[in-house]
């Protein structure tokens, strides 16, 4: 047995960038298609978010993931760095109107 995230778990179409190592070529002339073989991920740490939503969310490559209790919210993080620091101005507007003069 391999360690973990060597294991095979399936063959998928090649994508670029694709470690051609990893090419399956018996099943790459089956199909006149190249084919790769995708190893099995380690579970921990690790998440996977289907195509559609990550289109949704614009996620791309950096991510940031913020939550408490049972709420969990995946961010891009160049979307959350704007969000934050939008969120903080305004937090600091508001604090100024609520308390004027305390700090």
């Amino acid at each position: 047995m391999g360690r973990v995230g060597d294991d095979f778990y399936a063959l998928r179409p090649y994508v670029v960038g694709d470690d051609m190592r990893k090419v399956h070529w018996p099943s790459t002339a089956r199909r006149d298609e190249l084919m790769v073989r995708q190893d099995e991920l380690p579970w921990q740490g690790r998440v996977t978010i289907p195509q559609p939503l990550r289109d949704y969310a614009a996620l791309q490559r950096d991510c940031v993931v913020i939550g408490a209790n049972t709420r969990l919210e995946i961010w891009d993080a160049a979307a959350w760095e704007a969000y934050e620091a939008d969120q903080n101005e305004a937090f600091s507007a508001a604090q100024e109107e609520v308390l004027p003069g305390v700090l």
